[in-house]
């Protein structure tokens, strides 16, 4: 169930996006709309929420979800047809809430710097949650979009145990270059902030006040906390790997989740199941408001300014004859799919016809 991660194999599948906004209308989720530019995550972090998803494919919640991935080849494009739209709102885009947008398939198919570099051309505000140090590669466009008050980046970090941070996220950033990268979007100007997310009693929880210390220590300027949750299958996969990893504390664990959740291991209700309820969830919202208190993280966050949109045009397409009739295809493909196929790093469907559409 849980071979060594270095020996895992990632296929990546293209996919041609119908759509790329997604709305969400929970009220303890701080953003109105998301765009998630892939499915699955090569991260593979046992406790992640969104691994349900992936069944909606075909694929399994468990090693699927972290092998089997789906790339948004034409992301961009359809991003641009949506901000194009004359009844387009303009609020914050979150990037990030069901993947990482710095997983490592990022290197090559860079569909998040393309989205990043439509939002600075159109003057789009966006946030960014990560816990993969690639986001240094786009420092450029980060500070450039600081400048003009359009960006917040979150940087998650749930331990600084590096043994422990190896078995919960096996790909993630090691912590200490997450730490790294706060310190590097700090000192450039972008402001960032530290999610100490999820909190696993008596598998990291001990390292809360840590985490803040040292993330205030590398510039974050505010934060956040969540308490584990196991939704649908996340459950199954958790515990197993909590067997496996954690024999001698599994129970404890698992009871003491129980004890925050009412009984149960999952809490689906708003409001109480980002953090619990009952004495001991009660005791670590105490400890953390004390450690922001202590380390100086309470600040608040920026509102970004939503003045400055300016509408692309909506890109260019062509009638593509396939079987079963005509579709459009979008006219351009981004650096990142190019580089992609030339290099051979992941099959593309369609590949070779790339140059059809510079």
């Amino acid at each position: 169930m849980f071979p060594d991660a270095a020996a895992l194999r990632t296929e990546v599948r293209a996919e041609q996006a119908r759509s790329i906004l997604s709305r969400n209308d929970s009220p303890d989720v701080p953003f109105e709309v998301a765009i998630n530019p892939y499915r699955g995550c090569e991260h593979g972090c046992v406790y992640c929420f969104a691994r349900p998803t992936h069944a909606y494919l075909g694929y399994s919640p468990g090693l699927d979800f972290e092998t089997k991935l789906v790339a948004k080849a034409n992301a961009v494009d359809v991003l641009r047809g949506e901000l194009s739209k004359p009844g387009y709102r303009v609020a914050p885009i979150n990037l990030g809430s069901a993947t990482d947008i710095y997983q490592p398939i990022e290197r090559n198919w860079r569909l998040t710097r393309n989205i990043l570099q439509l939002m600075l051309d159109t003057g789009h505000p966006v946030t960014l949650v990560t816990k993969n140090a690639l986001i240094e590669r786009d420092l450029d466009l980060l500070r450039a979009l600081a400048e003009r008050n359009l960006v917040m980046a979150f940087v998650s970090v749930t331990t600084l145990d590096a043994e422990v941070a190896r078995t919960l996220e096996p790909r993630a950033s090691a912590p200490w270059r997450r730490l790294q990268a706060v310190r590097t979007l700090s000192q450039a100007g972008v402001p960032v902030g530290v999610l100490a997310s999820p909190l696993i009693p008596f598998i990291n929880d001990e390292f809360l006040e840590a985490i803040l210390e040292q993330a205030a220590e590398a510039g974050a300027r505010f934060s956040g906390y969540t308490v584990v949750r196991l939704p649908w299958e996340v459950k199954e996969v958790f515990e197993q790997w909590l067997h496996a990893h954690f024999p001698d504390r599994a129970e404890r664990v698992l009871h003491r989740i129980e004890d925050m959740r009412e009984g149960r291991r999952n809490d689906p209700n708003f409001g109480t199941r980002m953090r619990g309820t009952g004495v001991w969830a009660d005791l670590l919202r105490q400890r953390y408001t004390l450690a922001v208190r202590k380390f100086g993280l309470n600040g608040v966050r920026p509102q970004l300014d939503c003045s400055q949109f300016v509408a692309p045009e909506p890109p260019v397409v062509k009638p593509s004859r396939k079987a079963g009739g005509i579709a459009a295809v979008p006219v351009r493909f981004h650096e990142g799919v190019r580089r992609m196929a030339a290099a051979s790093a992941v099959p593309v469907p369609g590949a070779s016809q790339l140059a059809l559409f510079d």
